[in-house]
């Protein structure tokens, strides 16, 4: 690879020499693996003028089942011995300075400078100093070659495995042999060395010094060795929090840095900080050069790039960025995903995290620089010395001194440093001096080791903490629905497991737009099937630390479990967790068998200083034999296998066939783990990118399935079918999904990349193809939309609107219809480019045409919008034509339109304005002058000109003076049509339906127009008002986001208003009196009569007093609407009186005084309703269930009267 590099900088394959032992059945050794991850960038050569400093760095496999083996590596140079190699090498340079030169020759002379600058500014002679630079020598210089040292472990004992390898490697490099063969200590720590138990500490011996560990107990936070105060410096306290949610709302994460150790600090740090959670997607924290293109997989993923030294970011490849989070540990630097919900509390939250940093002196905001030199001088072998030079307890002099002691880099250039200078050097023995201060120094080391693992167990109890207190209750909601272990993971799939709704509805209403999203990820879902599981099997270890944590709270705050607070809990464990660590590391519990000789073959362990021997295989084969502690190490995986297997038999299932319902039940929706780490032929990339497509569909099919559900629910209810159980922010939360699932399948296998959002900019290449616009009318649209300012935003907005258009599916299928665009956009491999799946796909799309989404609509709530409304009148009964000015303002749940002229005898017209929402109410009216001035309307349309959506607002009555009840304006009630397509908008323009009976109830009570319609009965009217009432109750019920509209409820067809009016009408005497219609409205302002002019008898009783206030309050209403300027006519002015009465929780106490008063004689026949006491009473009651609520009407229905 990288050819035009100088022989030196270029990378080599890399091999594993030898390993051992040869392999273990639960833990077989993955060569490709271990060779790629030890040296990410293959292998390296340096010659004497370059920097050698030993490297430490870890790594992680995961296996196909999430199984993890953590790997320790210590990178080092060896002086080349092989003669070919050396010449090789000669040859190489000699071909590359040959080409270099031609090249260079070739070109003007500027180009020669500027090929020397980058070496070495404004030199005389850039060409010989570009091949000094460059050369190798055979005779001059000596030539060096990486080599790797490698632990592989179950547990990520990085500390004490780092220790190991230092040591290991200071033996070989020490001017005295180790004080016994290699052999010895690698025999011990592989065989002698047991696994600490759960809870204790153990102390074994490398080459020099004792090296410890420990592991937590049963009950405490996991195994965790990565150092968080590292994590925190490198990234900053407000960039981890961020970062720390992508990763919880699975995003694909990319980590970006020059340093591998980095890579895993900053990965391991985050992972650990997700207790009780785990990552269940793709993890490879360091991504081998040979796998780049693994970063075009369409799934989350956490990954790790090493970035290349000087290169830009700018400069980076990345096939989707759409929801990306790019860390660039280096620089400090993260860049989020759009529409992206803080964590809960997040303030509070980082205010705990920052006062325990600063406890130990760091400061939140991260610190660059001090976490450069912590690594520069952390690869160092001196790793003792760090944390002295910070706290300055031995003089600088001293320390370099004992740096010439410990045999290290500095003292060899030194050495050739007087060589040349013709100064010789003898070797000064300061050890007497020092002997003290090494004690001295020990212990500092000792306790900077502890108080990082103080500070690790303290910050991760702040985040456990947030999740204890977060999912206190989420027991209650888990859905035990199978009987045994079979039958659920059978039907996995179909079933619910979790309360979603229920749990939502429970939660502080800021907490919700992180937790609707965080209980839809795969971590959430696993967590809770591990919950399910361990009613037949043993609790996962995660799950039995959180659940007895959760119990631990109950018990000391015994809360109301109903009342949920979003006020924050600061942590309280952190004293005790930090003492429980500090216990284990001063007291040791257990100390390994010292190495010791073991029988080799003589004369073979020949020690030659820098050379790491070739170890005797067959002494490191086996351990001795009576070993169990061996067994021990793979102890849960073997007893998890065991148990499975013992309860398969005794199922008598076959054996194969569970662990395959296990996978995949385990494996639901996580269609690849991870990737093979192999070198990777077509074949593989091929079958990889097959599972990809595969495990997209299911997504696919998964992600639109449960929209409609979830959605079916809703409308199921709205019929009367049930109980809703979606709110807006769940929907939402699934509508972002989709949108992100789009996103990442139109990233899949593209060619070529432009722009973050591949979506977008295959429909702006489509739209430049095809010159009939009118194919995808929505994008223009969304390009107009001055309010989005990202590509990403603009496919979000343009995915929005078809689905609220219910053209998604069909709009897809155009946009792929040109097949010549999507080759040239497109891999052959490609989701896009599978045929059969992308039919399904689009037919699971078309699926969600089924239901009505307004999910453009109410997240877009400020842009402008064009709405058209055409008026239909009754052309039979009234003037097709009137002299009068008509205006109409059409109200909607986001605003209204304000009052807008309609152009005379044009009952069509067109209008922008910001979005109103879902329309809700029209006001119609005309100033009514000139002699044709009665107008009967049958109803209004009005339609969005973007959404497509159109509604109704039936009328059926007349406006004008002196018809009807003499109303010039009424307020109508919107319907949303189904299905309004433009022609059918058209057609009932044209040919207006004919004589169409009006639709509302209310015009049941209207004599004017048919004079013969069916009264309801007694029984009837009653029922009425129940169910109006009932509705409103059920209303206020719903959560916020849900309710629709409270105006309907009140004045639409069943509404409350009508249902009054029933009540008014029942043995009403309408008789025409002198052909002069009258109204309930005649009959209330009689009432307000009699109150104003009798006075009423002087008895100070209290309920007399209330009566009395009721008599004004009523009166000053009736007065009020009255005077109010608006034309409104009697039966508009019922319809105020009634919504204010109930806004103010009035009604309860008017209906009493009209019933009692003796207007009602004459105006009522003896059987009316309102004349029986018994029916007025239950009436009361009725009324009275909605006096808790808060009503807020409608600007419309109310404008202009003034109370």
């Amino acid at each position: 690879e990288n050819f035009d590099q100088s022989p030196l900088r270029r990378t080599f394959k890399s091999k594993v020499l030898a390993h051992y032992p040869q392999s273990i059945e639960w833990n077989p050794f993955d060569q490709d693996a271990v060779s790629m991850l030890c040296m990410p960038k293959g292998l390296s050569f340096r010659t004497q003028t370059d920097n050698k400093d030993p490297q430490f760095h870890s790594f992680i496999i995961t296996r196909e089942d999430g199984s993890r083996t953590y790997g320790f590596v210590l990178t080092f140079f060896e002086e080349v011995t092989s003669k070919q190699i050396c010449t090789a090498m000669q040859t190489l340079y000699q071909m590359h300075n040959a080409e270099q030169l031609s090249s260079v020759c070739a070109s003007s002379s500027c180009s020669m400078d500027s090929l020397a600058s980058s070496i070495d500014e404004g030199d005389a002679a850039p060409l010989l100093k570009l091949q000094q630079y460059n050369s190798y020598d055979i005779n001059r210089d000596t030539l060096y070659v990486s080599k790797s040292i490698c632990l592989i472990t179950p547990l990520p004992f990085m500390q004490a495995c780092r220790k190991f390898l230092v040591q290991l490697y200071k033996a070989v490099t020490s001017q005295q042999p180790p004080p016994l063969p290699l052999e010895s200590y690698i025999h011990n720590i592989l065989y002698e060395v047991p696994l600490p138990p759960p809870g204790r500490s153990l102390k074994f011996y490398g080459v020099y010094e004792p090296v410890i560990c420990q592991r937590p107990g049963p009950n405490e936070l996991p195994l965790s060795d990565y150092p968080l105060r590292e994590a925190f410096e490198l990234l900053g306290l407000e960039n981890l929090v961020q970062v720390f949610t992508c990763v919880l709302l699975e995003m694909q994460i990319l980590l970006y840095s020059q340093d591998y150790q980095r890579l895993m600090t900053v990965a391991e740090g985050i992972t650990t900080l997700l207790f009780p959670f785990q990552w269940q997607h793709v993890y490879v924290p360091i991504l081998p050069a040979s796998l780049l293109h693994f970063l075009d997989a369409p799934v989350p993923y956490l990954m790790g790039l090493q970035s290349k030294e000087g290169t830009d970011r700018s400069k980076l490849e990345l096939p989707q960025e759409a929801n990306l989070c790019f860390v660039d540990i280096d620089n400090h630097f993260i860049e989020l995903p759009e529409e992206f919900p803080q964590f809960p509390n997040k303030v509070d939250f980082i205010q705990e995290l920052s006062e325990v940093l600063l406890q130990f002196g760091i400061p939140p905001e991260g610190s660059l620089h001090c976490s450069e030199s912590a690594t520069k001088l952390k690869n160092l072998v001196l790793k003792d010395l760090v944390n002295d030079k910070k706290n300055g307890n031995v003089s600088t002099n001293d320390v370099s001194m004992y740096e010439l002691l410990k045999g290290s880099e500095t003292i060899a250039r030194l050495q050739a440093l007087a060589k040349r200078t013709g100064v010789t050097v003898e070797k000064v023995d300061f050890s007497a001096s020092l002997g003290e201060k090494e004690k001295d120094l020990k212990l500092h080391c000792e306790e900077a080791e502890l108080r990082d693992y103080q500070l690790n167990v303290q910050l991760r109890e702040v985040f456990a903490n947030r999740f204890t207190q977060m999912f206190a209750d989420y027991e209650a909601f888990v859905i035990q629905a199978a009987q045994d272990m079979e039958s659920w993971l059978t039907n996995r799939e179909q079933m619910q497991n979790f309360d979603k709704a229920s749990f939502l509805s429970d939660q502080p209403e800021p907490y919700l737009p992180f937790l609707s999203r965080f209980i839809e990820t795969q971590m959430f879902a696993t967590f809770i099937d591990n919950k399910i599981m361990s009613q037949w099997e043993e609790k996962d270890p995660l799950l039995r630390v959180f659940d007895s944590r959760i119990e631990k709270t109950r018990l000391y705050n015994v809360r109301a479990p109903t009342l949920r607070t979003s006020v924050y809990q600061k942590c309280s464990t952190l004293k005790e967790a930090a003492q429980s660590i500090e216990q284990r590391l001063m007291k040791m519990d257990h100390t390994a068998i010292h190495p010791h000789l073991l029988d080799m073959k003589i004369g073979q362990g020949k020690y030659e200083q820098g050379f790491f021997p070739k170890l005797q295989s067959d002494v490191l084969a086996t351990g001795p034999a009576n070993n169990n502690r061996w067994v021990s190490r793979s102890a849960t995986a073997q007893r998890r296998k065991e148990r499975l297997r013992q309860h398969s038999e005794h199922v008598a299932l076959d054996n194969d066939l569970r662990e395959k319902y296990m996978q995949e039940a385990r494996s639901l929706g996580k269609n690849l783990r991870q990737p093979k780490l192999s070198d990777l032929s077509p074949a593989v990339i091929a079958q990889t990118n097959w599972k990809f497509v595969e495990g997209l569909l299911k997504e696919c099919r998964m992600k639109t399935k449960r929209m409609l559900v979830e959605k079916m629910g809703h409308e199921a209810v709205e019929l009367g079918h049930g109980e809703a159980n979606i709110t807006g922010l769940e929907e939402n939360t699934l509508i972002a999904s989709l949108c992100d699932l789009l996103e990442r399948i139109w990233s899949h296998g593209l060619q070529v990349k432009q722009g973050k959002s591949a979506l977008w900019s295959h429909l702006i290449q489509f739209q430049d193809r095809e010159e009939k616009q009118e194919h995808l009318s929505e994008s223009p649209h969304i390009q107009n939309m001055s309010e989005i300012k990202t590509d990403v935003g603009r496919a979000r907005a343009w995915i929005r609107l078809s689905l609220e258009k219910k053209l998604l599916s069909q709009h897809l299928k155009q946009l792929l219809s040109n097949q010549l665009l999507t080759k040239k956009l497109y891999k052959r491999y490609a989701f896009l480019r599978c045929e059969e799946e992308r039919e399904q796909f689009l037919y699971h799309l078309l699926s969600l045409n089924a239901v009505d989404y307004f999910c453009f609509t109410s997240v877009f709530t400020t842009i402008m919008i064009p709405y058209r409304s055409v008026i239909i009148p009754i052309k039979k009964l009234s003037n097709a034509i009137i002299t009068s000015n008509p205006w109409i303002c059409v109200s909607g749940e986001l605003g209204d339109s304000g009052v807008m002229q309609i152009p005379k005898n044009l009952l069509e017209m067109t209008f922008e304005c910001q979005n109103l929402g879902k329309l809700t109410t029209v006001q119609i009216g005309h100033d009514n002058s000139g002699l044709l001035a009665k107008w009967l309307v049958d109803c209004v349309m009005v339609r969005n000109e973007i959404t497509g959506h159109t509604y109704r607002f039936p009328c059926g009555r007349w406006l004008g003076k002196g018809i009807d009840d003499g109303s010039l304006e009424r307020i109508l009630i919107g319907e949303l049509m189904t299905s309004a397509s433009d022609e059918d908008l058209v057609k009932q323009c044209r040919t207006p339906p004919q004589q169409k009976s009006p639709t509302t109830a209310r015009r049941l009570s209207i004599t004017s127009l048919t004079g013969k319609t069916a009264k309801p009965n007694a029984g009837q009217i009653q029922e009425g008002i129940g169910e109006a009432v009932n509705n409103i109750v059920k209303h206020f019920h719903k959560p916020e986001k849900e309710r629709g509209s409270l105006t309907v409820l009140l004045c639409g067809e069943n509404g409350l208003v009508a249902a009054l009016e029933q009540v008014f009408h029942h043995g009403f005497k309408s008789a025409r009196i002198f052909h002069k219609n009258v109204f309930i409205w005649d009959f209330v302002e009689k009432v307000v009569a009699y109150f104003e002019t009798t006075d009423q008898s002087l008895d100070n009783e209290d309920d007399v007093l209330i009566q009395k206030s009721s008599y004004k309050t009523f009166c000053h209403y009736v007065n009020a609407i009255n005077t109010a300027p608006r034309n409104i006519g009697k039966d508009g002015k019922f319809q105020i009186l009634v919504c204010l009465g109930t806004r103010d929780h009035l009604l309860p106490q008017w209906i009493p005084l009209l019933a009692e008063c003796p207007a009602i004689t004459r105006m009522y026949e003896e059987s009316a309703l309102l004349r029986d006491r018994m029916t007025v009473n239950s009436l009361i009651r009725i009324l009275q269930t909605i006096q808790d609520f808060t009503i807020v009407l409608e600007g419309s229905l109310i404008k202009g009267v003034d109370v």
